[in-house]
C-alpha cells in the first residue's frame, strides 16, 4: 500500500513528470510569488512530484527540502533534477513522521494539489502536522483542484472554507485567497490558491 492520496501516481509517474515538467513554476504560481521569502529561506515542497518546484527554487538561492511519497515520482525528480540542491525526503501526509523527527522550522512551505487527495479527517491531521514545522511569520501556500477524478485516483471536493477553519485552529491567519482556470485549459477543471501566515 502506498501513502494515502498516492493512488494511481505510480503507475502514470511517466506520463506525469511530462506532464508537470511542462509547466513552470512561473506559471503555477504566479498569483502568489509576492508572498516568497527572499532567496536563501529554507523552503519544504509537499507532494513535490517530480521536483520542479523545488529545483526553481533551489537555482534561485533558496534552501529546499522536497518531500514526495511515490518513488517513481521522486526517482524521476532526482533524474531530471540531479544538479539543483534539493535535499529530498520520502514522507507523507498526514502525518509527516520522517520530517517531523528530522528537521527544524521553514521559513516557507508549499502544498500544490495535495490537501485534496485527503479525507475530512486526514486533513484534519495534516494541517496539524505542517503548523509546527512553520518558523514565525513564515508562509503556507498551498493549492486545491475541483473537477472531474482522473480514473484511478483518490480526490474530494474540499472547500476552501474547511482549510482555512483547520489553519486558524493551527494560529495560522488567511492572507491571500484567488481562484484560477486550469493551466491546460481543461474547462472542467478549476484551482483555488490559499496562503495564510504564522
Amino acid at each position: 500500500m502506498g501513502a494515502k492520496g498516492t493512488e494511481g501516481y505510480g503507475q502514470e509517474a511517466d506520463n506525469l513528470a511530462r506532464q508537470y515538467e511542462e509547466m513552470t513554476f512561473a506559471d503555477v504560481h504566479r498569483d502568489t510569488l509576492h508572498l516568497l521569502p527572499k532567496p536563501s529561506a529554507l523552503i519544504l515542497d509537499v507532494g513535490a512530484g517530480t521536483g520542479r518546484d523545488a529545483a526553481h527554487l533551489a537555482h534561485k538561492g533558496y534552501r529546499v527540502v522536497a518531500v514526495e511519497p511515490t518513488p517513481e515520482l521522486r526517482h524521476h525528480g532526482m533524474r531530471l533534477h540531479a544538479d539543483a540542491a534539493i535535499e529530498w525526503i520520502d514522507d507523507s501526509l498526514p502525518a509527516l513522521t520522517a520530517l517531523q523527527k528530522n528537521q527544524g522550522r521553514f521559513d516557507a512551505i508549499l502544498m500544490t494539489a495535495v490537501l485534496m487527495h485527503l479525507d475530512e479527517d486526514e486533513r484534519r491531521t495534516a494541517m496539524a502536522s505542517i503548523a509546527p514545522l512553520l518558523a514565525k511569520q513564515a508562509v503556507l501556500i498551498l493549492s486545491l483542484r475541483y473537477g472531474p477524478v482522473p480514473s484511478g485516483r483518490r480526490m474530494f471536493a474540499v472547500p476552501p472554507s474547511e482549510i482555512v477553519d483547520l489553519a486558524k485552529v493551527q494560529g495560522l491567519t488567511l492572507i491571500h485567497q484567488n481562484d484560477r482556470e486550469d493551466m491546460k485549459s481543461r474547462p472542467d477543471v478549476s484551482w483555488t490558491y490559499l496562503a495564510f501566515r504564522c
